[in-house]
Protein backbone atom coordinates (compact mmCIF):
# COMPACT_ATOMS: atom_id res chain seq x y z
CA UNK A 1 0.00 0.00 0.00
CA UNK A 2 1.47 3.31 -0.81
CA UNK A 3 0.43 6.55 0.64
CA UNK A 4 1.21 10.12 -0.44
CA UNK A 5 -0.81 13.34 0.47
CA UNK A 6 1.34 15.76 -2.33
CA UNK A 7 -0.93 17.91 -4.49
CA UNK A 8 -1.93 15.85 -7.98
CA UNK A 9 -0.29 18.85 -9.61
CA UNK A 10 2.61 18.03 -8.55
CA UNK A 11 5.59 16.47 -11.26
CA UNK A 12 7.46 15.25 -8.20
CA UNK A 13 5.50 12.62 -5.75
CA UNK A 14 8.10 9.72 -4.86
CA UNK A 15 5.39 7.20 -3.53
CA UNK A 16 3.56 7.85 -6.69
CA UNK A 17 6.49 7.03 -8.80
CA UNK A 18 7.89 4.25 -6.77
CA UNK A 19 4.69 2.78 -7.19
CA UNK A 20 4.62 3.33 -11.18
CA UNK A 21 8.19 1.49 -11.06
CA UNK A 22 6.99 -1.64 -9.14
CA UNK A 23 3.73 -2.41 -10.66
CA UNK A 24 3.06 -5.09 -12.45
CA UNK A 25 0.71 -7.74 -14.66
CA UNK A 26 -2.15 -8.86 -12.58
CA UNK A 27 -1.69 -5.82 -9.77
CA UNK A 28 -4.69 -3.48 -9.11
CA UNK A 29 -4.42 0.46 -8.64
CA UNK A 30 -7.23 1.64 -6.81
CA UNK A 31 -7.71 5.40 -6.25
CA UNK A 32 -10.48 6.82 -4.66
CA UNK A 33 -11.24 8.97 -7.83
CA UNK A 34 -8.70 9.85 -10.76
CA UNK A 35 -7.72 14.18 -9.42
CA UNK A 36 -6.01 11.47 -6.28
CA UNK A 37 -4.55 9.76 -8.84
CA UNK A 38 -3.07 13.19 -10.86
CA UNK A 39 -5.09 16.74 -12.19
CA UNK A 40 -3.07 16.65 -15.51
CA UNK A 41 -4.63 14.86 -18.23
CA UNK A 42 -1.27 14.34 -19.67
CA UNK A 43 0.39 12.70 -16.90
CA UNK A 44 -2.71 10.52 -16.72
CA UNK A 45 -1.96 9.53 -20.44
CA UNK A 46 1.32 8.31 -19.21
CA UNK A 47 -0.39 6.81 -16.79
CA UNK A 48 -2.85 5.10 -18.76
CA UNK A 49 -0.43 4.19 -21.22
CA UNK A 50 1.85 2.87 -18.35
CA UNK A 51 -1.14 0.53 -17.09
CA UNK A 52 -2.16 -0.63 -20.43
CA UNK A 53 1.91 -1.73 -21.09
CA UNK A 54 2.06 -3.39 -17.43
CA UNK A 55 -1.25 -5.43 -18.38
CA UNK A 56 -2.74 -4.00 -15.04
CA UNK A 57 -6.89 -3.36 -13.51
CA UNK A 58 -6.84 0.17 -12.46
CA UNK A 59 -9.72 1.66 -10.56
CA UNK A 60 -10.95 4.61 -9.80
CA UNK A 61 -13.76 4.80 -7.62
CA UNK A 62 -16.68 3.19 -9.47
CA UNK A 63 -14.35 2.87 -12.64
CA UNK A 64 -12.96 0.00 -13.65
CA UNK A 65 -10.10 -0.53 -16.49
CA UNK A 66 -9.05 -3.67 -16.27
CA UNK A 67 -6.24 -3.63 -19.26
CA UNK A 68 -5.37 -7.39 -18.75
CA UNK A 69 -8.57 -7.98 -20.61
CA UNK A 70 -8.35 -5.21 -22.62
CA UNK A 71 -10.33 -1.54 -21.81
CA UNK A 72 -13.39 -0.55 -23.11
CA UNK A 73 -13.38 2.63 -25.38
CA UNK A 74 -15.77 4.35 -23.13
CA UNK A 75 -14.32 3.36 -19.85
CA UNK A 76 -10.73 4.99 -21.51
CA UNK A 77 -12.60 8.31 -22.68
CA UNK A 78 -14.45 8.30 -19.14
CA UNK A 79 -10.99 8.44 -17.34
CA UNK A 80 -9.80 11.18 -19.72
CA UNK A 81 -13.03 13.39 -19.28
CA UNK A 82 -12.79 12.75 -15.27
CA UNK A 83 -9.20 14.23 -15.96
CA UNK A 84 -10.20 16.74 -17.92
CA UNK A 85 -12.21 18.00 -14.84
CA UNK A 86 -10.11 17.16 -12.54
CA UNK A 87 -7.79 19.40 -14.06
CA UNK A 88 -9.95 22.18 -14.57
CA UNK A 89 -11.32 21.92 -11.25
CA UNK A 90 -7.18 22.91 -10.31
CA UNK A 91 -7.21 25.72 -12.89
CA UNK A 92 -10.15 27.24 -11.63
CA UNK A 93 -9.08 27.42 -7.92
CA UNK A 94 -5.56 28.54 -8.90
CA UNK A 95 -7.39 31.40 -11.04
CA UNK A 96 -9.74 32.22 -8.05
CA UNK A 97 -6.96 32.58 -5.61
CA UNK A 98 -4.96 34.69 -8.19
CA UNK A 99 -8.54 36.45 -8.54
CA UNK A 100 -8.69 37.00 -4.83
CA UNK A 101 -5.07 38.05 -3.84
CA UNK A 102 -5.20 40.91 -6.53
CA UNK A 103 -8.54 42.14 -5.28
CA UNK A 104 -6.97 42.42 -1.81
CA UNK A 105 -4.76 44.02 -2.69
CA UNK A 106 -6.08 46.58 -5.24
CA UNK A 107 -8.43 46.97 -1.75
CA UNK A 108 -5.13 48.48 0.05
CA UNK A 109 -4.27 44.93 1.92
CA UNK A 110 -1.20 44.34 2.89
CA UNK A 111 0.02 40.37 1.86
CA UNK A 112 2.80 38.16 3.84
CA UNK A 113 3.72 38.60 7.50
CA UNK A 114 3.67 42.23 9.46
CA UNK A 115 6.79 44.10 9.36
CA UNK A 116 8.10 44.51 12.80
CA UNK A 117 8.86 48.15 14.47
CA UNK A 118 10.07 49.45 17.41
CA UNK A 119 6.56 49.70 18.50
CA UNK A 120 5.97 45.85 18.26
CA UNK A 121 9.04 45.04 21.20
CA UNK A 122 7.84 43.91 24.26
CA UNK A 123 7.58 46.31 27.34
CA UNK A 124 10.07 44.13 29.15
CA UNK A 125 12.88 44.29 26.92
CA UNK A 126 12.30 47.24 26.20
CA UNK A 127 12.64 47.78 30.33
CA UNK A 128 15.43 45.88 30.74
CA UNK A 129 17.68 47.53 27.73
CA UNK A 130 19.24 50.36 30.37
CA UNK A 131 20.37 47.75 32.93
CA UNK A 132 22.11 45.28 29.81
CA UNK A 133 23.63 48.96 28.52
CA UNK A 134 24.69 49.20 31.48
CA UNK A 135 26.87 46.01 31.50
CA UNK A 136 24.72 43.88 34.67
CA UNK A 137 23.86 40.95 32.36
CA UNK A 138 25.20 39.45 29.13
CA UNK A 139 22.37 38.89 26.36
CA UNK A 140 21.78 35.34 27.31
CA UNK A 141 20.84 36.33 30.87
CA UNK A 142 18.68 39.62 28.84
CA UNK A 143 16.81 36.70 26.98
CA UNK A 144 15.62 35.01 29.65
CA UNK A 145 14.88 37.72 31.94
CA UNK A 146 12.64 39.11 29.29
CA UNK A 147 11.36 35.45 28.75
CA UNK A 148 12.22 35.26 24.68
CA UNK A 149 14.98 33.48 22.88
CA UNK A 150 18.25 34.92 21.88
CA UNK A 151 17.31 34.68 17.89
CA UNK A 152 14.19 37.11 19.32
CA UNK A 153 16.42 38.86 21.34
CA UNK A 154 18.99 39.89 18.44
CA UNK A 155 15.98 41.05 16.55
CA UNK A 156 14.42 43.22 19.43
CA UNK A 157 18.00 44.84 19.66
CA UNK A 158 18.54 45.45 16.00
CA UNK A 159 15.42 47.30 15.86
CA UNK A 160 16.21 49.25 18.58
CA UNK A 161 19.67 50.64 17.29
CA UNK A 162 21.69 48.35 18.55
CA UNK A 163 24.63 46.28 17.22
CA UNK A 164 24.23 42.78 18.23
Amino acid sequence: MFEERLSGMKNDRPQLELLLSQISQGDILAVTEVSRLTRSVHHLCHILEQAEAERIRLVCGSLVADFNTGVDPMVRAMMLLMGVFSELERNLTVERIKSGLASAKAGGAKMGRPKKTVENVPENVKMLLPEFRAGKFNKSEYAKKAGISRPALYKYLRLMGETC
